[in-house]
């Protein structure tokens, strides 16, 4: 029709809400926040139990260059003696329907790119842990940041999986994304798993530090992306209204 065709401007699919963390509809700051559950910026699940030290949680504007907001951990009551069972991180739960395009416990399963930017004022591992809820089986890989209170975009590399089920087509619970920051031995001592196992007790924070050591020690995020493929695309941002509207039906 003598039209100059127009390049597509679609963006990749973020199977992660508000991984930009710009929408906070309970509050912008929470302390003592090792409590289990959402405090402030939707979506994001504070994991763990009681005596890692307290911490405060927050929406937070010390950004990389394209973001406005970021989600911040800063511990205020330091731990230095983990017991055993204790753990704690944050993490983001997955619902089937968002996770339908990859196909997982089919033999066209897909393997899937996690990325996110993250800013710390101490050199210390994290352990980035995907499950599987409903087979009781997961990956994890170790991240360290290459230097104190900079901001660097991570890039994981998740395997398919022809086991197990991500509950597609549901609305029940497909999995966890969790970011973990303490641990005792009952949850640290083991290996982490960089292909699809069972989730055995000793290998879901396998290497972990103890973040909660040092009052101060702090953790900034944002940016959290999950697709398709084995590339990690540039962050799709979407209209705000958009990511509202998404964060309340939950």
């Amino acid at each position: 029709n003598g039209l100059t065709p127009q390049a597509s401007n679609m963006q990749p699919h973020n199977m992660v809400i508000n991984g930009s963390m710009t929408v906070a509809q309970r509050a912008t700051t929470h302390a003592t926040s090792v409590t289990n559950g959402f405090h402030t910026v939707d979506r994001v699940k504070i994991n763990g139990n009681s005596t890692v030290g307290q911490w405060t949680s927050s929406q937070n504007t010390d950004v990389p260059a394209g973001f406005s907001k970021s989600f911040k951990l800063e511990c205020t009551t330091a731990d230095t003696s983990l017991a055993n069972a204790d753990h704690f991180g944050f993490g983001y739960i997955q619902e089937g329907y968002s996770m339908d395009s990859v196909s997982k416990g089919t033999p066209e399963a897909k393997p899937m790119t996690l990325s996110f930017y993250m800013k710390a004022s101490v050199l210390k591992t994290m352990v980035v842990e995907m499950t599987d809820a409903s087979n009781s089986r997961h990956v994890n890989y170790s991240v360290i940041p290459s230097a104190t209170n900079t901001w660097e975009r991570i890039v994981i590399n998740i395997p398919a999986d022809t086991s197990g089920s991500f509950n597609q087509g549901t609305n029940s619970k497909a999995g966890e994304l969790n970011f973990w920051l303490a641990a005792g031995s009952n949850y640290s001592s083991g290996t982490t798993q960089a292909t699809w196992t069972a989730r055995t007790a000793v290998n879901i924070m396998a290497g972990v530090s103890n973040w909660a050591d040092t009052v101060g020690n702090t953790i900034w995020i944002t940016g959290v992306m999950l697709e398709v493929g084995t590339t990690a695309s540039s962050f799709a941002h979407e209209n705000v209204g958009d990511t509202l509207q998404k964060c309340q039906r939950y």
